[in-house]
């Protein structure tokens, strides 16, 4: 598992999906000290049915209609989730699910023999991709909502294959919108930042990544894929803090990749920099090192050098790369920003510079 920065106060985010073995039946891990409460243990003079409450039944339903597009994608190196995105066998999950894989197996929630598939397109920087499976037959795409129209404390439920336990399902609500959300560049992890990424107390874990976060009318409104882990928990699991990428968001990248094999339109701004984080003499980090100049981008046009060090994006502190990323995310192709740079002979200056789009490739 992998911990990322969330922007969340003492809060690292570790990506819900990837690195995950499916566990050996009755592995799991025992909750309680195995003997009943009262409130646990069954009424010997219990009706043998009860009728079911409205809300119950909601839930059945969209769990009936929606999991049989849902299915488990699974590498040499792990397993996560995947959701059908239409009938020629295309299937919509996350990158870090993929990672390397140019081939795996997909398997539906309906069971049967593991399926072979290879990967259409990845996407890293947006932590999607499009994988395609050889035999179709079978696979029933999910119905895609529009995410923006979702509510704070709207009902969602998160589907997809927990630590290799297929076609499960937690439920929880629409905890906040607009999140930025990212993960530091490392082996396996694509380093994506996602912007208006969708906060749900629906539980998210490792093998739920690239599955479906679905609202009670069965559309798909965003793809799980990172969860909070607190620090004070010795890296355990903080309850209740997920988050997905809108399906507005999904669906957008998806088509593309369907239509022309790439992402052609990111709809992202890029600052048009290569850069790490710079440590200063007290240990902490200090801002970002530009490391290289992309060439005609919009850094390389307003003067920013290799050598120089961004301190800050519109007056705010950018002490790492994830923050600098997070803060270039949350704006649009051809706005203005200033930028705080030191200089490598220790100026500071505030350059303005006109943001270009990250490229699809």
């Amino acid at each position: 598992m992998r911990e990322f920065v969330a922007g969340l106060a003492a809060a690292a985010v570790v990506l819900a999906g990837c690195g995950s073995a499916p566990p050996s039946p009755g592995a799991a891990t025992p909750t309680g000290t195995g003997t009943a409460s009262p409130a646990e243990t069954a009424s010997p003079t219990a009706s043998p049915t009860v009728s079911r409450l409205p809300l119950e039944a909601a839930y059945e339903q969209v769990i009936t209609n929606v999991l049989p597009s849902i299915v488990q994608i699974t590498t040499k190196v792990g397993l996560g989730s995947g959701v059908v995105f239409d009938t020629a066998g295309h299937i919509v999950t996350n990158a870090h699910v993929v990672g390397q894989a140019q081939e795996m197996e997909v398997t539906l929630a309906s069971g049967g023999p593991p399926r072979p598939a290879r990967l259409v397109e990845s996407f890293p920087a947006g932590d999607l991709a499009v994988i395609k499976v050889d035999r179709p037959d079978g696979l029933r795409p999910a119905k895609f909502g529009d995410s923006s129209k979702l509510r704070v404390g709207q009902i969602v439920l998160a589907m997809g294959n927990p630590l290799g336990f297929s076609g499960s399902v937690t439920n929880g609500i629409v905890s906040a919108l607009g999140r930025t959300v990212s993960e530091p560049q490392s082996a396996g992890s694509p380093g994506a930042t996602i912007a208006g990424a969708i906060q749900t107390s629906a539980a998210i874990n490792p093998g739920n990544s690239g599955g479906a976060l679905v609202d009670l009318s069965g559309q798909v409104i965003g793809i799980p894929t990172l969860a909070a882990t607190d620090p004070d928990l010795g890296g355990g699991a903080a309850p209740g803090i997920g988050f997905a990428i809108p399906s507005n968001t999904a669906t957008d990248i998806a088509a593309q990749i369907v239509k022309d094999g790439k992402v052609t339109n990111t709809h992202r701004a890029a600052l048009g920099i290569r850069g790490s984080t710079v440590v200063g003499e007290d240990g902490q980090p200090s801002g970002v090192g530009v490391v290289r100049v992309e060439r005609g981008g919009g850094a390389e046009k307003a003067g920013i050098r290799a050598g120089d060090v961004i301190v800050s994006i519109n007056d705010e502190e950018t002490a790492t790369m994830a923050e600098l990323s997070e803060a270039i995310t949350a704006l649009q192709p051809g706005d203005k920003v200033r930028v705080g740079v030191i200089r490598s002979g220790g100026k500071r200056e505030t350059i303005t510079v006109t943001l270009g789009q990250l490229p699809g490739e």
